[in-house]
C-alpha cells in the first residue's frame, strides 16, 4: 500500500449529510465521542480507510487474528430531521505531516463523493479541569459557530492552534466549498476522558437536534474517576517514598562529613 485508500463496504444514498469526525487524541475525546454517538444511534458500517501513515503495526483480537490499524465510516438515516449522518473514526492518527494531510485530503473526497456540505470535528482543548468540563467551539462558518454558541459552547481565543486531523479537516473544508466546525472538549488530556467526551456530545445533541442515551457514558465517567484515584494514591505514595529516600541521603551526607 503506497497510498491512503478508502474500501467502501456499502453504497446508500444520504440526506444531507452531515459528517462528524473524531480520531485518537488529546484526552481521547474526539474518539469517544464519535464511536458513542455512533453505537447509541445503532449506525451501520460504510467505509474503511486504510493509509500507509499510520503506525507500522497490527491489531491482535481475543481469537489470535490481526488487521491493519484503520479508520471507519459509519452511516446513521436520521428518519425525523433534515440530515442524515457519516461518523468518522478509528484507531490512530497520520504520524507525518505529509501523512496528515493524505488522509484528511482522503476524508473529504469521501465527503464531497456523499454530498456532505458540513463537516464537525472533535477533539481535546488542555486545561485543567475541576468542575465540569467546558467546550470550546472555532468555525469557518459564523452560522455554525453562532448555532454552537447558543448551544452553550465558548468561542476560543485567538492564537490556539488545533493540531491533527480535527484542525486540517477545518482549514481544507474551505477549498471544498463545505462549512466546518471543531468542538474541543477541556481535558488534562493524560488519560481516556468520557466527561469532556460527555460534554461535547451534550452540545451536539442540541446543535443538531438528536437525542442519544447518556447513561452508559456515565458509567464510563465513574470508572475514570475510580482509575484517576488510584493514579493519585499511587502518586502520593511514590512521593512519600522519594522524600524518604531524600532524607535518608541527607542524613548519610552529614553523617560523613
Amino acid at each position: 500500500m503506497k497510498t491512503t485508500i478508502i474500501k467502501e463496504l456499502t453504497r446508500i444514498e444520504l440526506k444531507n449529510p452531515i459528517l462528524i469526525e473524531g480520531l485518537p487524541g488529546l484526552g481521547m475525546v474526539g474518539r469517544i465521542a464519535t464511536r458513542y454517538l455512533a453505537k447509541q444511534l445503532k449506525a451501520k458500517k460504510l467505509a474503511r480507510l486504510y493509509s500507509p501513515h499510520f503506525p507500522y503495526y497490527v491489531l491482535v483480537n481475543k481469537k489470535g487474528s490481526v488487521r491493519l490499524l484503520r479508520g471507519e465510516f459509519f452511516f446513521w438515516k436520521n428518519e425525523a430531521g433534515e440530515n442524515d449522518f457519516i461518523f468518522f473514526t478509528g484507531d490512530s492518527q497520520a504520524q507525518t505531516i505529509e501523512g496528515q494531510y493524505d488522509v484528511a485530503g482522503c476524508i473529504l473526497d469521501f465527503a464531497e463523493k456523499n454530498n456532505v456540505k458540513t463537516i464537525v470535528t472533535i477533539g481535546g482543548y488542555r486545561k485543567e479541569v475541576e468542575k465540569t468540563p467546558r467546550v470550546v467551539a472555532v468555525s469557518t462558518s459564523p452560522r455554525l459557530l453562532n448555532e454552537a454558541l447558543k448551544a452553550e459552547a465558548l468561542p476560543s481565543s485567538a492564537g490556539n492552534p488545533i493540531v491533527g486531523t480535527a484542525g486540517l479537516l477545518l482549514g481544507l473544508a474551505k477549498f471544498r466549498k463545505i462549512d466546518a466546525i471543531c468542538l474541543l472538549g477541556e481535558t488534562r488530556g493524560y488519560l481516556p476522558d468520557p466527561r469532556a467526551a460527555k460534554s461535547v456530545v451534550e452540545v451536539l445533541q442540541k446543535m443538531l437536534k438528536i437525542k442519544v442515551d447518556l447513561s452508559e457514558m456515565d458509567k464510563e465517567i465513574e470508572k475514570s474517576k475510580e482509575i484517576v484515584a488510584r493514579m493519585q494514591e499511587i502518586e502520593k505514595r511514590r512521593e512519600k517514598y522519594a522524600q524518604k529516600m531524600r532524607r535518608v541521603e541527607e542524613e548519610r551526607i552529614s553523617y560523613i562529613s
